[in-house]
């Protein structure tokens, strides 16, 4: 993935979110709050465990391959979406994450 790849990814991203929030606002009068999103991020990301733990068969559900790689895709969203909440460039952030680490090896 080049960076013009990831530049679209963020910009869909935000895009979508602009449009949950009109349904929020829609049905409960208000945008979520970045607390919100932040315990819908983490409730997406345990759904993410129990998904890879039924993928390995250590528990017990059907079609996890399928809501895995869902799951993945929306966590990364929901990255998306908190950074930029955050006022944090998430492009940096990663690649500054990246650097440092690789650094240590």
């Amino acid at each position: 993935m080049n960076s013009n790849d990831f530049d679209e990814i963020v910009s869909r991203t935000l895009a979508i979110r602009q449009q949950y929030h009109q349904l929020e606002v829609q049905h409960h009068s208000s945008e979520w709050t970045v607390e919100e999103d932040a315990l819908a991020y983490l409730t997406d990301a345990g759904l993410v465990g129990r998904n890879v733990m039924s993928q390995q068969q250590r528990w017990p559900k059907a079609n996890t391959q399928e809501e895995l790689t869902h799951k993945l895709g929306e966590n990364i969203w929901w990255l998306i979406v908190l950074a930029e909440r955050s006022g944090i460039d998430i492009k940096k952030a990663v690649n500054d994450f990246l650097t440092k680490t690789e650094a240590l090896f």
